[in-house]
């Protein structure tokens, strides 16, 4: 199992998608291992946002991940990093396609609902930004032999 690290943004905390997201989620099968709501600051979002710091549109960019909390997940399942990014869709909502929760709730580059990790590495690195280890649960899941096969879960 991976784990992964998924942040619903301001806009989809105003927008009032929390459950609705959280839902596509865990219908896909995917474990919700972690999950909380957090006000960023300017310390976390230079940080998170390190490769992006720089550039001309980070004051906006910190701005808008700043206008109301977000909720960080930590989310579980084989593959979970791949099968996240595939349901998040593009980046730029105009441009993801229907289906991907950018596609169905998002018309923006910058106010597109969800951040997403991009690799395994990245998601240790977030996860441990986002969460204390204590804060990450383990734990069995009933559906779990109706959501894999027996010899993918080893």
């Amino acid at each position: 199992m991976e784990t992964t690290l998924v942040l619903l943004k301001p806009s989809c905390v105003q927008r009032q998608l929390i459950g609705e997201i959280v839902n596509r989620f865990e219908r896909r099968g995917l474990r919700i291992s972690g999950m909380k709501m957090m006000q960023l600051d300017d310390q976390i979002l230079r940080e998170h946002y390190a490769h992006l710091a720089d550039r001309p549109f980070f004051p906006t960019l910190a701005d808008s991940m700043k206008a109301s909390p977000v909720v960080a997940l930590a989310i579980s399942g084989i593959d979970a990093v791949q099968v996240v990014r595939t349901m998040t869709g593009s980046t730029n909502g105009r441009e993801a396609a229907p289906g991907t929760i950018r596609g169905d709730y998002s018309m923006s580059n910058q106010q597109n609902i969800v951040h997403a990790s991009d690799s395994t590495a990245n998601a240790a690195i977030e996860l441990a930004r986002f969460f204390r280890p204590e804060e990450i649960f383990d734990y069995s899941s009933g559906a779990q032999n109706y959501v894999y096969g027996v010899d993918e879960c080893k």
